[in-house]
């Protein structure tokens, strides 16, 4: 079965497992410096900022175990396998993941039409789902850039997210079509 949103085998091929590589340690200082650039994020969440969130895309090999916590956020990039207990779990295709992160799609949506699953602390969720939509986060945001170089890398990562989850969903509907 094919679900709307899952990478092309061809693009979770060119993704190398970053289990060993620090992709943690590098999501944990953009998440601290976000925390300090807009702390305000970060109260928002009041005491779920300290819950744990299983951040698991369905289509890669890897999920993440965020703690929001502000300048003490932690990010730790986990083996899907990894049995790593967690106050939340998110699970669906990363490029729907990233579409919430972004604003760009609707969790109710997504959450209603079974492409992502949660499960955990209900009320962690829904800060986290109200904390990120009022954040209106852009890709600049998370890498801590400005000015015009923030514009360009919005731009370049929101055009090839797009254009990335238009060849997934032809993929899908192919695939549908094919069964």
């Amino acid at each position: 079965m094919v679900v709307d949103g899952e990478l092309p085998v061809l693009f979770r091929r060119l993704f190398p497992s970053f289990i060993g590589l620090p992709l943690g340690p590098m999501l944990t200082l953009s998440l601290r410096s976000l925390a300090r650039r807009r702390p305000q994020l970060f109260d928002r969440l009041g005491e779920h900022r300290r819950a744990s969130y299983r951040i698991d895309p369905s289509d890669l090999a890897f999920s993440f175990i965020v703690v929001p916590d502000g300048q003490m956020s932690l990010v730790r990039v986990v083996s899907r396998d990894d049995s790593a207990a967690a106050d939340v779990a998110i699970k669906g295709p990363i490029l729907m993941l990233l579409g919430l992160l972004d604003g760009t799609l609707d969790g109710d949506a997504l959450f209603f039409h079974r492409v992502i699953s949660v499960g955990g602390r209900t009320e962690a969720v829904v800060a986290l789902r109200n904390t990120i939509e009022d954040a209106e986060l852009r890709p600049s945001d998370l890498l801590g850039l400005h000015g015009t170089l923030a514009r360009l890398t919005d731009a370049g990562v929101l055009h090839g997210l797009s254009a990335v989850r238009r060849l997934t969903d032809r993929t899908a509907t192919h695939a549908r079509a094919e069964a």
